[in-house]
């Protein structure tokens, strides 16, 4: 089965994709340390979510501040700590960083939950799903007939249409999304089509740093596009056909590849 991520590892390096598969077949630890700070990111997610429950319209919005925040500090160190235990690498300018990112959404979602029921008269538990849609977390996915395995950050649920969701740490491009973005969100989307028997007509890229969600129509040519990059990758992994590429000092100077490639 070709997983997902190397076809995003794919669209950052082909021959990256190849000397992983075929020289270290290992995971490195700096791709284990990310899915531990995505699960870690959900997880204070689900808690705000909780916490916003108990949010009544009568609250000022530090009160509702206060609310959204409980428990929030104290499952960040247990987790960070169990993450440290691992031996993954995890520093304490990124705890602060998960933090901070926390506890400025809490700022926004307070914000806007506050004018929300100011506007509708209503408690917070009765508006809920305006902000947080009924959704399927780190949800695997198996497509026999493609062959492709993958693991969709978010899948929401919205009258009964399935809206594959990214979720990106890193910065994102002035316009749209990165291409690599859009390529594993039509992977994701076409994982939920088989999955689900449901068509799939936009996706969404959340670029986390800075609070913005990006829309992605799953069109024909984009469709086009990863199955040309599947076919790719599926002759680097299986038939072992070692790609030609054009070196990117900015990229090769960061890849742990760099001396053996």
């Amino acid at each position: 089965m070709i997983k997902v991520s190397s076809i995003k590892q794919h669209m950052y390096c082909p021959m990256k994709l190849y000397l992983k598969t075929h020289v270290d077949a290992s995971e490195t630890k700096d791709y284990q340390l990310a899915i531990e700070i995505k699960k870690l990111k959900i997880d204070i997610q689900d808690l705000i979510q909780k916490n916003m429950r108990k949010v009544k319209k009568e609250m000022v919005l530090s009160e509702i501040e206060n609310v959204l925040s409980e428990n929030i500090d104290p499952y960040i160190k247990s987790t960070s700590n169990a993450i440290k235990s691992m031996n993954i690498g995890l520093e304490a300018s990124q705890i602060n960083e998960i933090i901070d990112d926390a506890y400025f959404n809490i700022k926004i979602i307070a914000l806007k939950t506050k004018q929300a029921m100011t506007i509708l008269d209503k408690h917070a538990f009765e508006i809920i799903d305006m902000f947080f849609p009924n959704c399927m977390y780190s949800y695997l996915i198996k497509d026999q007939s493609l062959g492709v395995i993958g693991m969709c950050d978010k899948i929401e649920i919205v009258d009964g249409k399935y809206y594959p969701v990214l979720l990106k740490s890193g910065t994102p491009p002035v316009k749209g999304v990165w291409d690599s973005d859009a390529i594993e969100l039509v992977a994701n989307a076409i994982l939920i089509e088989e999955e689900f028997r449901n068509d799939v007509y936009v996706g969404f890229v959340d670029y986390e740093k800075i609070r913005d969600r990006r829309p992605v129509v799953m069109d024909v040519d984009l469709r086009k596009a990863y199955f040309n990059i599947l076919r790719e990758v599926k002759e680097i992994i299986d038939n072992k056909k070692k790609p030609n590429v054009k070196k990117s000092p900015r990229k090769c100077e960061k890849c742990e590849y760099k001396e053996i490639c």
